[in-house]
């Protein structure tokens, strides 16, 4: 008599048979999401609500109520846009009112302040300054990438009193240096939320 031969239980199981894919032939006008998410926000349970899966109602937010309201000028721009997959070449950008000004961070400089005064500078085609001595850290940082420290924004300006100055990481006149006149600030490059002793300006400036 043979020997009887014991299975596995991974033996036991037959083999996993794999998912047909099956492709349903929906109209997309009769499908309720077929025009994106202002469609799908008007699933509602009354005028100004949305309904989940398992009856959860809640109010829509203002946003929703907006992409809703803006649906027709949303299905405009889209039927504007090119129909072929060319994308139209956009050319960089450089405000003219930047070129040839002095870049200033804040005082009591820190790193983020005089390398964004440095990049502006070399990104717009101006001159980077620093608005007080800068620290430890940030001179490290100037030396060890071989970066020429900034001339104080005072002696720029003695040389050159009506020279337009942007404002980089600040726009606090609290954080501004005192030789800097308000009339002869051009722009603001910061990346703060506007507080206090945001500085105001009679004419318009390019704000980044």
């Amino acid at each position: 008599m043979s020997p009887t031969k014991k299975t596995t239980a991974d033996e036991q199981q037959p083999s996993p048979v794999p998912a047909k894919k099956v492709r349903l032939n929906i109209p997309a006008e009769s499908h309720p999401h077929h025009a994106g998410a202002a469609k799908a926000l008007e699933l509602k349970a009354g005028d100004h609500e949305k309904k989940y899966d398992g009856d959860i109602v809640r109010k829509r937010t203002e946003v929703e109520e907006q992409v809703i309201a803006k649906e027709a000028d949303a299905e405009l721009i889209v039927e504007s846009l090119p129909k072929d997959d060319s994308v139209p070449k956009v050319d960089l950008y450089l405000p003219q009112s930047l070129k040839d000004v002095i870049f200033c961070g804040h005082l009591v400089t820190d790193l983020d302040s005089i390398a964004g005064a440095i990049g502006a500078a070399a990104l717009y085609g101006g001159v980077p300054a620093s608005a007080s001595k800068v620290n430890s850290e940030t001179q490290f940082a100037l030396d060890y990438w071989g970066v020429e420290t900034p001339k104080p924004i005072e002696e720029l300006l003695k040389a050159d009193p009506n020279a337009k100055v942007c404002l980089v990481d600040h726009q606090q006149t609290s954080q501004m240096n005192p030789a800097i006149q308000v009339d002869n600030v051009v722009g603001v490059i910061d990346h703060h939320a506007l507080q206090s002793k945001t500085i105001v300006t009679d004419k318009p400036i390019y704000i980044e």
